[in-house]
């Protein structure tokens, strides 16, 4: 499914990953990195809130909310910074922060069955 997105993708475009704890969110951020031709390190964003990766067409900014504990603690990550006309945002747990976030361009709902098995919902809009 990153491959698929990663070519319908823009500069402005903001992705919400929406999932429990373990359900894959950091890791599809990581193939659709890797989608776009990104070939050095990963890292997860849960300690340092955001990881920023430039690329050709555009920043791409993985953000991790996961620790926020209130919707009001947003606005002290300066926010306003990292929305640019070259930035493309991946969000997750954008739930923590509701009201302070920009409307996204998609929503990616990832889910975990008992077995392992994983499952995602890509919502345009």
């Amino acid at each position: 499914m990153a491959v698929t997105l990663s070519g319908r993708l823009h500069a402005g475009d903001i992705i919400y990953l929406v999932g429990e704890l373990g359900a894959g969110k950091t890791t599809w951020v990581r193939a659709l990195l890797r989608a776009l031709g990104y070939t050095g390190r990963v890292k997860s964003p849960t300690y340092t809130w955001v990881e920023s990766y430039v690329l050709p067409s555009f920043t791409l900014h993985h953000f991790d909310w996961y620790r926020l504990g209130s919707p009001g603690d947003v606005v002290g990550l300066g926010l306003a910074d990292y929305q640019t006309s070259d930035a493309l945002w991946c969000v997750e747990w954008p739930e923590k922060a509701i009201g302070f976030l920009p409307k996204p361009t998609w929503t990616l709902t990832l889910t975990v069955d008992e077995s392992g098995e994983r499952t995602l919902l890509q919502k345009e809009g």
